[in-house]
């Protein structure tokens, strides 16, 4: 197992998984995060729960798209730790006008890692 390697793809699915907010695309999303993926966290006092395919549908509606806007991205990987074929990342990124802490719990299937679940926080 090569660490640096499997660090090095880690943190180009986080800047995938990024662009596909910033950039309202759906087949990003798609690509980020396994099939059977769940986000889930509180926005404002509701709990949300989507799977992928909802998750990437929210994001498409987004128009125009952050980056069409001319917003500056913000993404800051505070940590990524790798425990074999899994590893989890604390990222901090704005979306929305908010500022979110999200926790991406990834698996690695062959040679891909995906986000397998994402647990988000805004500050």
């Amino acid at each position: 197992m090569n660490h640096s390697r499997d660090r090095e793809l880690i943190s180009l699915l986080i800047q995938t998984y990024f662009d596909s907010m910033f950039e309202s695309s759906k087949e990003k999303v798609g690509i980020a995060f396994h099939p059977n993926a769940i986000v889930a966290g509180v926005f404002g006092e509701q709990f949300l729960e989507m799977n992928r395919d909802e998750f990437g549908k929210f994001v498409e509606t987004k128009q125009p798209s952050a980056k069409e806007n001319g917003e500056i991205p913000k993404l800051d990987v505070i940590s990524i730790d790798i425990a074999g074929q899994t590893a989890v990342a604390l990222v901090r990124d704005d979306y929305l006008g908010f500022t979110f802490l999200d926790t991406l719990s990834m698996v690695k299937t062959g040679e891909r890692w995906v986000i397998y679940n994402k647990l988000f926080h805004i500050e």
